[in-house]
């Protein structure tokens, strides 16, 4: 059964979507986030993360979609 999201952690996804340079990946949202398999690490210094495809998927099932640009 999944788990609940906190609060900290949509934001968190939120701010990928929409501000991706301004989100610190070394915080224990996004580190619970990636073992959640919603967010990848794609370089270590400095961190930086971006959705996978489950992560877009909550943020569609919440009603964010991405726009397309």
């Amino acid at each position: 059964m999944p788990r609940l999201l906190s609060p900290h952690e949509i934001a968190a996804l939120l701010l990928l979507l929409n501000a991706p340079l301004q989100v610190s990946a070394a915080t224990p949202d996004m580190f619970a986030l990636q073992d959640d398999k919603l967010v990848e690490i794609v370089r270590t210094e400095p961190a930086e993360a971006r959705l996978t495809v489950r992560g877009e998927a909550v943020l569609r099932r919440l009603g964010i979609a991405r726009t397309p640009t």
